[in-house]
C-alpha cells in the first residue's frame, strides 16, 4: 500500500481529518499505521501502555481475562474509535487486552507525549477530543445503567439501539437500518451480561415480532423507531 493510499485510509477518521499535511509530517503519521492481522493482539496484559489508537479500518476487540482465565468482553470497537491510554494517563490498564477481531484492523497509533505536543500546537482540536471522550465515557455509563437496570430482553433490544446511533447514516433517512454484523451470539451474551442461548432464543423471537433480523452479514432493524420504543429510550 503506497503512503498516500494509506494517507486516505487515515484521513476517514473524524478526528484525524481535521489534521494538516503539517500536521501528519510533524507527527511522522504514517510511520505510526499499523495494520494488524484478523485476531491478532495489538496489546495484552497491558500494565504499562503509553500509546492511544484510533481505528480506521475493521474492528477491535477490548476485554480482560478473569481469575478462571475467562475472556470477558467490554466492548468491540468500530471505526472512528479509540483506544488504549486514551485519557492520556500513564496508568495501568489491569491486564486490557486489544484484540483485531473479525478481519484485518487498521489503526493510527500515538504515545502520549506526541498526542499532547499536538493538541499544544492544534488547541482547536482539544475541545473536539474532549467532546469525543466525553461521548465514550457517556457511552460507558449508558451500557452500565442498561446492565443494572433493564431486563435480559429489553437490554439486548438497547444493545442493537446503541448500533443504530453508530452508524446513523445506515438508516439514510429511513426508518429502517441495515448494519454490518462483526458479532457472534457468544460476542452479544458476554457485552449484554447474558447467556449465549438466551441471545439465540431472543433474537429468534425478535425476528418473528419484527423487531431485529441477524445474519451471518448483516443486522436489520426494520423500524428504528419500533426498536427505540420497545428498548425503552426516552
Amino acid at each position: 500500500m503506497s503512503a498516500e493510499e494509506q494517507m486516505l485510509i487515515i484521513r476517514r477518521n473524524d478526528f484525524l481529518a481535521r489534521l494538516t499535511r503539517d500536521d501528519y509530517e510533524a507527527l511522522n503519521i504514517l510511520h505510526n499505521y499499523i495494520i494488524a492481522d484478523k485476531d491478532a493482539f495489538i496489546y495484552f496484559d497491558a500494565h504499562y501502555l503509553n500509546k492511544l489508537y484510533f481505528v480506521k479500518e475493521g474492528f477491535v476487540k477490548i476485554g480482560n481475562i478473569d481469575d478462571n482465565g475467562e475472556e470477558l468482553v467490554r466492548e468491540i470497537l468500530q471505526p472512528g474509535d479509540v483506544f488504549g491510554q486514551f485519557m492520556l494517563e500513564r496508568n495501568n490498564l489491569m491486564g486490557e487486552f486489544a484484540q483485531a477481531h473479525k478481519c484485518e484492523t487498521i489503526l493510527c497509533a500515538f504515545t502520549i507525549t506526541d498526542f499532547e505536543k499536538l493538541l499544544h500546537t492544534r488547541p482547536d482540536l482539544t475541545l473536539v477530543f474532549s467532546r469525543k471522550i466525553g461521548q465514550k465515557v457517556k457511552n460507558v455509563e449508558n451500557r452500565l445503567l442498561n446492565l443494572l437496570q433493564k431486563d435480559v430482553r429489553t437490554r439486548l433490544l438497547y444493545f442493537f439501539w446503541t448500533l443504530v446511533q453508530q452508524h446513523t447514516e445506515s438508516t439514510s433517512g429511513t426508518d429502517t437500518a441495515t448494519l454490518p454484523n462483526v458479532f457472534t451470539h457468544e460476542d452479544i451474551a458476554r457485552l449484554t451480561a447474558t447467556s449465549r442461548q438466551t441471545v439465540t432464543t431472543l433474537l429468534n423471537h425478535f425476528g418473528r415480532e419484527g423487531l431485529v433480523n441477524v445474519d451471518r452479514k448483516h443486522i436489520i432493524i426494520p423500524s428504528v423507531k419500533m426498536l427505540q420504543r420497545e428498548a425503552k429510550v426516552g
